[in-house]
């Protein structure tokens, strides 16, 4: 509900301008989660911090979270502070990526607070605190670089393109560190691409069309084409107009031709 709630709230508290592509836009976001709610995967059964390390020691990840790194300094040090002013997708691009390891961090330590209640020593394990450094990092990041771009660009945008791009890294991250799609069947998996692509035309009705002045009320003034269409005209309708036109001053003299 981030989608379209952000982009109507902001239309009613902020002034933000929504139209009736906009608000298309967030109904197929509403439809595209709810196909890719119906076809998720489920979980795959973690449940003591061992699993949970031996499932970050994997290459796969290791590779993953290094990339994800490399991609973020980059954005943080370089990109940023040459084009974050301009370009939506840089601030946005750092939250989504800085989001993979949230929810890494969330569910870690969500075992950690389960394993605790049950009487664990949770408390004592190295990786509970790494986890808890990594959330705290990666939120106020989060957090700081939301509010930059919530700051320069228009809240209806913000939300929506963010909930993609987190979207995309979060179902990235669960492929590559829980092995999710593994048990998957192929409607499962195609439901779940179509899902999310509605999702992405939904966003990009809210994005692409955010000035136009669309309702319907208008629609039918919007869609007509208001330009006439030139007329084409032969030689001969040229050389007509040409010989009934006065273009000629009248200090220059006639010619007249007498025929019998």
């Amino acid at each position: 509900f981030s989608v379209p709630c952000s982009a109507i709230l902001s239309s009613y508290l902020l002034g933000e301008r929504l139209n009736l592509l906009g608000k298309l836009g967030c109904l197929l976001s509403l439809v595209g989660s709810t196909v890719m709610v119906i076809h998720a995967p489920e979980d795959e059964e973690v449940t003591t911090l061992e699993e949970m390390t031996s499932k970050l020691k994997e290459p796969g990840f290791l590779a993953y979270a290094a990339i994800l790194l490399a991609l973020c300094f980059l954005l943080i040090f370089y990109l940023a502070p040459r084009y974050g002013q301009s370009n939506i997708l840089i601030y946005l691009t750092i939250c989504s990526v800085i989001g993979a390891f949230s929810v890494s961090s969330v569910k870690g330590l969500g075992i950690a607070i389960k394993g605790f209640f049950a009487g664990q020593p949770v408390l004592q394990h190295p990786l509970t605190w790494i986890l808890v450094i990594t959330l705290v990092a990666s939120i106020t990041t989060q957090i700081n670089y939301l509010n930059k771009s919530l700051d320069i660009f228009n809240t209806s945008l913000v939300f929506p393109i963010y909930y993609v791009l987190f979207t995309t890294i979060v179902i990235t991250t669960s492929i590559i560190l829980f092995k999710e799609w593994v048990a998957m069947t192929v409607v499962d998996i195609i439901g779940t691409v179509c899902g999310f692509l509605t999702i992405i035309l939904g966003v990009f009705l809210l994005h692409a069309f955010k000035d136009m002045d669309v309702s319907l009320g208008n629609l039918p003034q919007v869609l007509q084409n208001e330009q006439p269409a030139p007329v084409t005209r032969d030689d001969k309708n040229i050389l007509i107009e040409v010989d009934n036109s006065s273009i000629a001053p009248e200090d220059k003299p006639k010619v007249f031709m007498l025929c019998t």
